[in-house]
């Protein structure tokens, strides 16, 4: 078996080749019948023969060129010759490697001479009505062997069309394979950019909260008159805020060593996702109270059952709204995050009330960031929508809701409302 398809690679590599040997063989053959044969006999056969070295570029001129020579034997001869057996093999080649129109155009010119040659070939001393059963009995017999070839060239040529199209069809499926990696590449990127924000943006807004107050804390006891309780006071502050400092730092640190090490590790079946979620959103809002901003945090409903990509979407977005509080509002602000559980869809609303002016320098802003954009991002995703925007008593509100239905590969039940519409 390998040595048919080593051999058939071999065919379509050098096509020529079994041409050549086709004809070397026929002109053998011609040679071998030549014996005792005059000389006209042998070019004939030559002539014959030689225009099925072009059988596979040119069908229809070797096929023309092979019936040319037939009328010739017709005016010189009214015999047989052995040289003959190149016109069923015209006929295939039309047929296999020519078009349509080619293949039926020799094909009839085929069962034509066929026509002449049992005309030709009778036996001209017999009845007429005994010439008449042997033409036709010839002309069948020779219209059979044109029709035969006719059809296996045919079969060649429609499998030659059915390959053709599978490849082609295979070249779309690996370009839309490829596609589709590219795809998934850029799906997975933007996944771990927003990851990476999410972790190193509150940690970071954290931190500069912290460190403003430390400063502030410092400055603020520097400015006041030498007092061991108000330096011990001092002190306190300080030493709270360097506490978590250094907590929010390890916590970033780790998850960022775990992103990393996940994106270096082919083979690692650990997920993308840092190990958070609605489980740790007390831890969450804890840490926001720890950087002196007021937090109240209001749950109703279930949360423990929530599908994988839930749960993670809405602990983000309480993140990313928070981090904005820390980042944007104005100073002694507070916030309040919401969780409502239905069950159809998981309400998320976090909000602030602006704050209020005071003579601690309101934190500046790092500029427009992706915070938002990512957060949008992970709500749509699950079919879900994000509202952000101030209110109007003041302050800034994130309102998200996200589907609780099936996350999985299945489209959820409003989606599958909106097909069915």
């Amino acid at each position: 078996m390998r040595e048919l398809r080593d051999l058939a690679r071999d065919v379509r590599r050098h096509p020529w080749a079994p041409d050549v040997l086709l004809v070397g063989a026929l002109l053998l053959w011609v040679v071998i019948t030549w014996t005792g044969a005059g000389a006209g006999h042998f070019v004939l056969g030559v002539v014959q023969v030689l225009p099925l070295l072009w059988r596979r570029r040119e069908p229809l001129v070797a096929a023309a060129a092979v019936a040319l020579v037939c009328l010739v034997q017709v005016a010189v001869t009214d015999e047989p010759h052995p040289a003959n057996v190149a016109v069923p093999i015209a006929v295939y080649s039309a047929a296999a490697f020519g078009t349509r129109r080619q293949s039926f155009t020799v094909m009839f010119l085929g069962l034509a001479g066929a026509l002449v040659a049992a005309f030709d070939w009778r036996l001209r001393f017999q009845p007429v009505s005994q010439q008449l059963v042997v033409i036709a009995f010839q002309a069948f017999f020779l219209g059979m062997f044109v029709l035969v070839a006719w059809v296996l060239g045919d079969v060649v040529r429609r499998r030659k069309a059915v390959v053709a199209r599978l490849e082609q069809q295979n070249a779309a499926l690996a370009r839309d394979q490829a596609q589709r990696a590219r795809l998934t590449a850029q799906s997975e990127r933007a996944s771990i950019a927003r990851e990476m924000h999410d972790v190193v943006a509150h940690s970071l807004a954290v931190v500069v909260v912290q460190a403003d107050g430390a400063l502030y804390a410092a400055r603020r006891a520097l400015s006041e008159p030498p007092a061991i309780g108000a330096d011990r006071a001092a002190l306190e502050r300080a030493a709270q805020t360097l506490e978590t400092l250094a907590d929010t730092a390890r916590t970033s640190l780790a998850d960022t060593r775990r992103l990393v090490g996940v994106l270096r590790d082919e083979d690692s079946d650990v997920e993308l996702a840092p190990l958070q979620g609605l489980a740790h959103l007390e831890d969450l809002v804890q840490r926001v109270r720890d950087s002196g901003v007021p937090v109240h945090l209001a749950v109703r409903g279930r949360l423990d059952d929530l599908a994988k990509e839930v749960d993670l979407a809405a602990y983000r977005v309480v993140q990313e709204a928070l981090t904005n509080v820390m980042k944007h509002a104005g100073p002694h602000a507070s916030a309040d995050v919401d969780l409502l559980r239905t069950p159809a869809v998981l309400l998320v609303r976090v909000s602030d009330d602006g704050g209020r002016d005071d003579h601690r320098p309101p934190h500046r802003g790092d500029g427009a960031g992706n915070g938002l954009v990512g957060m949008t991002e992970r709500v749509e995703v699950l079919d879900g929508t994000v509202h952000a925007g101030p209110r109007s008593r003041g302050g800034w509100e994130v309102v998200a809701t996200i589907p609780t239905g099936r996350h999985d590969g299945i489209p959820s039940s409003s989606s599958e409302q909106k097909e069915s519409a």
